[in-house]
């Protein structure tokens, strides 16, 4: 399974739409690196708005597609996040202290273009 990356202006916007097992997230952290590089993107919008479930494989992965894309340069936006998934990382200990997340895309953009990346409320 191929996850589609789409580029919007200087930003990416990257959709999970089914159950990611080990190998396609770690070939969404590969080609959302070399997409970073080669669109040169300062932000990132991952919807998660479909992903029911996740596993600490995955969420880890997650965690450092995020550290990885700040290594790069690009802030990385978790949107959609669902109440089982919240519930499943926090009882895994996996904290989402440092990682700006936002209800929808629609807000994961605008807080993109935020001059802090923060939601203004």
């Amino acid at each position: 399974m191929s996850i589609p990356i789409l580029k919007i202006n200087e930003s990416l916007l990257v959709s999970i739409q089914e159950v990611l097992d080990g190998q396609s997230a770690l070939q969404l952290q590969e080609d959302l690196l070399n997409k970073i590089q080669s669109a040169n993107a300062t932000g990132i919008v991952v919807d998660m708005s479909l992903v029911e479930l996740v596993d600490s494989f995955i969420a880890k992965i997650l965690v450092d597609i995020v550290n990885m894309s700040d290594l790069m340069g690009a802030k990385v936006i978790l949107t959609g996040v669902q109440p089982p998934v919240a519930i499943t990382l926090n009882e895994m200990g996996i904290s989402l202290k440092n990682i700006s997340t936002a209800l929808d895309v629609e807000q994961g953009i605008e807080s993109l273009k935020a001059p802090t990346g923060s939601l203004e409320n």
